[in-house]
């Protein structure tokens, strides 16, 4: 679903992220951790084609990022950790645009509006302008309208920043139905306990290099995975 292959992206003379490979496969949940700065946004937003990268390549359900950036889009979805939402809109007026931008039929975006709107508890709030939400309201819409469009592939950066432990525990529950059915996700964290209940693999990043990666068993071994993160950045 995802392949990275030999990224790279270099700010003056420091490399933010320095030759990095991973695989993603269909139906896998993908913990992304490291310090703050150690390249994990930057890396997201070079998949998400928001970032142009110096090297390197990046293959979204076998298109590339570089040559094929609309085929990408169309199969994927971002959700930063701070999102930039139209706030002069009502909430739902922003997922009705979000569904017109994707083709999304009438019938369908209903259905999943109604659906992913309940289960976030923000239904009653969708006919509230957007410049009335909470962080918290506005970080549920940006979900929904990610999965508006039922993309394949779904990047997030640190998901679960601003959400209460109810809607933490929905999107868990969104994200694990969602791989089931032959998704993927990317999500960075800095929350490790998250990454170690929820995540098939993980990657650990540390000054742009990719230290460790594989399954949470390959990566922790005996140890907790706080263990090996707080080792690995010593």
């Amino acid at each position: 679903m995802l392949k990275i292959e030999k990224l790279t992206k270099i700010y003056g003379k420091k490399a933010a992220v320095n030759q990095l490979d991973l695989h993603i496969a269909p139906g896998e949940i993908y913990g992304f951790i490291g310090h703050n700065g150690a390249g994990k946004t930057t890396t997201l937003k070079s998949v998400a084609g928001i970032l142009k990268f110096d090297s390197g390549e990046i293959y979204i359900d076998g298109h590339s990022i570089k040559s094929e950036p609309i085929e990408c889009k169309k199969v994927m979805a971002y959700i930063p950790d701070n999102p930039d939402l139209y706030e002069f809109m009502s909430g739902i007026k922003y997922l009705n645009f979000i569904a017109d931008v994707y083709g999304v039929s009438a019938q369908r975006r209903a259905e999943l509006i109604k659906r992913y709107g309940d289960a976030l508890e923000l239904t009653d709030s969708l006919a509230q302008n957007v410049s009335d939400y909470s962080h918290g309201m506005k970080q549920k819409l940006a979900v929904i309208g990610a999965l508006i469009h039922e993309p394949k592939l779904i990047l997030m950066d640190e998901p679960f920043v601003g959400l209460d432990p109810v809607a933490s525990h929905t999107l868990k529950q969104l994200m694990r139905e969602i791989c089931d059915g032959g998704g993927a996700i990317f999500f960075s964290t800095h929350v490790l306990e998250v990454a170690e209940k929820l995540c098939d693999k993980v990657a650990i990043i540390k000054d742009g290099v990719l230290v460790r990666s594989g399954t949470m068993d390959e990566v922790r071994g005996d140890e907790s995975l706080e263990s090996v993160f707080l080792e690995l950045q010593d």
